[in-house]
């Protein structure tokens, strides 16, 4: 084998492999594609599926092999009565009306049995697709006796007609259907599906109430996540969902304590400080006025705004209760406010103006948002939509705007750019990391853009 045929077959072997691969991942996506995605129904499916696989081996098992045996037996011992009573026909002639036989096969057998005339033998009509009983007969009647014949198994629900010609006449013969067939199969049908019926019944309630906890908690964990209380919520269910529900209350727990703490401590702080900073106003007070003096005011007072921006910034929106709040009122005291301080503002919003929201955090986090516009943009557009899943705050500008690079980057507490604009509203860069921190408390976020007036776009979506 030279070297170029051993490259081409393992070539050719790369290539399989590489299409067999594709071939997977393209079934395996598809079969993903197909499977529900939730819990409920995919639980719903384990139990479905092997039952209904187990009941389609037992039906073909008994349909093929015990119903259609009994059948073919019933129907053989059936004609084997007849080919018997055929041969007592021609074995005794003597019995000129047949009166023997027709007692012989009613009081042995369980067989009617009258004689027609030589001709009075029907054309073969249809066969029935799906008649295992005439299928049966017709094979055993062939095979026993081979003469000519005529059944009818669907003509009376009750009985079996069979005629068979003789050389002087046509035996016709009434047999039970039951002695024929083995009629129970309905019978384990209706009972097979009946009881998977109330199975399936019984496994549909039982698995609600179980995936209830579960969503339960999904539903309280999104709540925490959106800044809302979940009252109501207690661990329920099965062990396991009690056990993640009892996480997560302690973790909720932890999470509120390091707030509270948190808080506590910058109350404390701020308090120190705001007393240091009143007595230096009061000292300069005392002072008098000169340049000097007026400088050390400015100083103070710009101290005394980077302290409370540090201090909203660092206590978040933590005690305030969400509620139901009217988002077109709130944009349009934004607007009223813009326009005060002399900016060409605009508001339109679409959909249902009421949304569950914590009112003065969430209007604070939109209030910096319209401040930072308003410090480099003469006019402001702003627009908000609410739909079935989420409420979009669009704030849009004229001004410079901010490099796409660093679109991310302003969102870090105190960063300030010095090339094109300034965040924040107190001059200390918290101004977009305190509106994205509310933003987020609420389960969404903000996000930068290009706007259609020419500067910057900032995007607030939060769920509903």
């Amino acid at each position: 084998m030279t070297a170029g045929t051993l490259s081409a077959g393992l070539a050719f072997i790369r290539n399989a492999a590489r299409r067999v691969s594709a071939a997977s991942g393209w079934l395996g996506r598809w079969f993903k594609d197909l499977m529900p995605k939730g819990l409920y129904a995919r639980a719903l499916l384990i139990i479905i599926v092997p039952m209904v696989v187990l009941q389609s081996v037992v039906a073909f098992v008994f349909m093929e092999r015990h119903w259609n045996t009994v059948t073919r037996r019933l129907s053989q011992a059936v004609v084997q009565d007849v080919a018997a009573l055929i041969d007592i026909y021609k074995a005794y002639p003597q019995d000129k009306d047949r009166t023997q036989l027709r007692r012989i096969a009613q009081e042995r057998l369980g067989l009617v049995v009258d004689f027609l005339p030589v001709n009075d033998l029907p054309p073969p009509g249809p066969k029935p697709f799906f008649s295992l009983l005439d299928q049966s007969l017709s094979v055993q009647i062939s095979r026993q006796i081979g003469r000519p014949f005529w059944i009818d198994t669907v003509g009376r629900s009750s009985v079996v007609e069979i005629r068979i010609k003789l050389d002087d006449a046509v035996m016709r013969v009434y047999a039970q259907r039951g002695a024929a067939y083995a009629s129970n199969s309905e019978i384990f049908i209706f009972w097979m599906l009946g009881t998977s019926s109330i199975l399936l019944i019984v496994a549909v309630l039982f698995l609600r109430n179980q995936i209830k906890p579960i969503l339960r908690l999904a539903d309280a964990a999104e709540s925490f996540g959106k800044g809302r209380d979940a009252p109501d919520f207690r661990p329920r269910g099965a062990r396991e969902v009690r056990r993640a529900s009892l996480a997560f209350l302690e973790m909720k727990t932890r999470i509120e304590r390091s707030i509270e703490q948190r808080t506590a401590m910058l109350a404390g702080v701020s308090h120190d400080l705001r007393t240091i900073l009143t007595r230096f106003k009061l000292e300069l007070a005392l002072i008098g006025d000169s340049p000097e003096v007026e400088g050390m005011r400015k100083d103070v007072d710009e101290m005394s705004g980077m302290l409370e921006a540090y201090l909203s910034f660092a206590r978040g929106d933590s005690g305030e209760k969400a509620q139901p709040t009217d988002m077109e009122q709130a944009l349009e005291e934004l607007r009223s406010d813009a326009e005060r301080h002399g900016h060409a503002a605009t508001v339109t919003f679409h959909g249902l103006p009421v949304v569950i929201v914590k009112p003065a955090a969430f209007k604070r986090c939109l209030a910096n948002l319209v401040s930072n516009a308003a410090r480099h943009a003469d006019a402001i557009a702003i627009t908000g939509h609410r739909d079935h899943r989420y409420l979009t705050v669009t704030v849009d500008d004229d001004g410079p705007g901010i490099p796409l690079e660093m679109r991310e980057e302003v969102f870090k507490p105190f960063l300030r750019l010095d090339d094109a604009r300034n965040q924040d509203e107190g001059g200390s860069g918290l101004g977009l990391a305190i509106a994205r921190d509310i933003a987020r408390s609420h389960g969404g976020d903000i996000t930068l853009g290009d706007s259609p007036m020419g500067g910057l776009r900032a995007t607030v979506r939060v769920p509903v």
